[in-house]
């Protein structure tokens, strides 16, 4: 350890070197608090002490009962990309939208113009109403109906992008100790608000269509759940989209059980055609979340939830408590482009990169088990055996490219699948996803490494 430093924060620098110089990859899992405190001898306070420190940082995050794991994005802040010209690194671990030539730089310079010759600014530089205004539901409920998923106005509420809109709705729908029904491998950031809540995840199993009714019947009569969050298109992390006939079969079982369903669709208008959301079956009790972050921009941080009749006004309210309500200046923005067309051409534009970027990695990688989804920005790549996927994503890393092990999208204590997720969006061009696809190809085809640890 280093000296001069008192010894927690000595651990926490050394994490932080050894994530920097890659020799600890995304999703490796740390030892144990008892186990590093006999390898350095000192206190298992002194390093519960350090991996507090270095989660701070955002170099690692634990998980209870499974243990502590480097963060996807190393040495930087949650969501943010690794700078590959400086690091080297083609982070394929964070799904942003890809870019698209300025189309959304260029619609919000011409909707600031226009903006700045209106008379009536004030109402954007006020507080908004708790559910938004009156004329941006308007414009969500279009949005929505663009999607194929027809909604009244008045039951929609605008929040602060789609996590603020389940923070929310799981702060309304649960309380303390509740359980929440979804996916086996699902969605980190629910993972987080239910940390954050004091919720208890329970994982139901998948297929390639995503939850298997027949397990969600089970989990309904064995758990005692009265909620489930489940993201039918274009599933994070799988990519799978949910057949028409498999959402029936949920929504029977939804009713039949009770349960309250929130649907996440944020991926939904990038399918090509996808089967009417869960929301259009059950709509009397499912809340339905999307959000423009992975469609248009995600710095506007607009997103839309849809509740049941009679619902929105207390979901406005959980809204208030959280933050007094929806940004009214980056909703108009999104407003004006919903009603001039430049939302469908920004969308469009989206589109088509992931298109593109989809036919590269299917070239790239083909025969390697990674099946590819249309509008997804990201795909689930199955590894042969032997390698585990903390193992491939720590030796990816190794050659250059950052993914993101199944460990992050476990829910409960089971073992993770041999499988990783690749992002396709997030390199700044196609040249630098090409080279992060042919490091993941070259780590396929050498011979797994030993897992790194702490020395």
């Amino acid at each position: 350890m280093r000296r001069g430093l008192p010894r927690y924060l000595a651990i926490a620098e050394a994490l932080g070197e050894d994530v920097a110089s890659a020799q600890l990859g995304p999703g490796v899992q740390l030892p144990t608090h008892r186990d590093l405190a006999d390898r350095l001898g000192v206190t298992v306070g002194t390093v519960s002490r350090g991996y507090a420190e270095a989660a701070r940082r955002g170099l690692i995050a634990g998980e209870v009962g499974r243990g502590t794991f480097v963060r996807a994005v190393a040495g930087g802040e949650p969501g943010v990309a690794a700078e590959s010209d400086a690091t080297g690194i083609v982070d394929l671990s964070i799904n942003h939208p890809p870019p698209v030539g300025g189309a959304e730089t260029a619609a919000l310079q011409a909707m600031l113009a226009t903006l700045s010759r209106r008379r009536d600014l004030a109402p954007l530089l006020a507080y908004s109403p708790d559910a938004g205004s009156r004329a941006h539901r308007e414009a969500a409920a279009e949005w929505l109906d663009r999607g194929g998923h027809r909604v009244a106005a008045d039951r929609i509420v605008v929040c602060n992008g789609s996590q603020h809109g389940l923070v929310a709705l799981l702060s309304m729908l649960a309380r303390e100790g509740d359980v929440v029904l979804a996916e086996e491998l699902t969605y980190p950031g629910l993972k987080a608000i239910a940390g954050l809540l004091r919720l208890r995840l329970q994982g139901v199993a998948i297929d390639g269509e995503g939850i298997v009714p027949e397990a969600l019947d089970e989990a309904c009569r064995t758990s005692g759940a009265r909620l489930l969050y489940c993201v039918p298109t274009i599933q994070n992390p799988t990519a799978s989209v949910m057949s028409a006939s498999r959402r029936a079969e949920l929504a029977a079982i939804i009713r039949r059980h009770g349960l309250t369903a929130v649907e996440d669709d944020v991926h939904g208008r990038l399918a090509e055609g996808p089967p009417p959301p869960l929301a259009a079956l059950v709509p009397e009790s499912t809340y339905y979340v999307t959000s423009t972050s992975k469609t248009l921009a995600p710095g506007l941080r607009v997103g839309f939830v849809a509740a049941p009749p009679g619902m929105a006004e207390r979901l406005a309210a959980t809204v208030r408590v959280t933050t007094w309500g929806a940004a009214p200046l980056t909703t108009e923005v999104v407003a004006g482009w919903i009603r001039d067309g430049a939302a469908e051409a920004i969308l469009g534009a989206r589109r088509e990169e992931a298109a593109a970027r989809h036919a590269l990695a299917r070239e790239t990688l083909a025969g390697l088990g990674a099946p590819t989804s249309a509008g997804a920005y990201h795909l689930w790549m199955t590894l042969p055996a032997p390698w585990r996927s903390a193992t491939f994503a720590a030796e990816a890393h190794q050659r250059g490219v950052a993914v993101t092990a199944a460990e992050a999208f476990l829910v409960g204590r089971g073992e993770p699948p041999a499988a990783v997720r690749l992002c396709l969006g997030t390199p700044p061009t196609r040249a630098d996803l090409l080279r992060g696809l042919r490091a993941v190809r070259q780590t396929l085809e050498s011979r797994p490494e030993t897992a790194l640890a702490i020395v």
